[in-house]
């Protein structure tokens, strides 16, 4: 009973899991911080095309 207990605290494979986790969250995180910027940056770029195509039909 004692060996299985030792076994268990010396037992690291959750704690890599869990690191994993963390790592696949941050990135996750990053990703959708570029996705959001870079979106507004491509909305904001058509909106000027649009603008100034309405601007040239006047």
């Amino acid at each position: 009973m004692f060996n299985r207990l030792m076994n268990l605290i010396r037992d690291d494979q959750g704690a890599t899991a869990l690191e994993y986790g963390l790592i696949a969250a941050l990135i996750a995180a990053f990703i959708v911080g570029a996705v959001t910027a870079l979106g507004t940056s491509v909305r904001d770029t058509f909106q000027g095309v649009a603008d100034d195509m309405a601007g040239a039909g006047s």
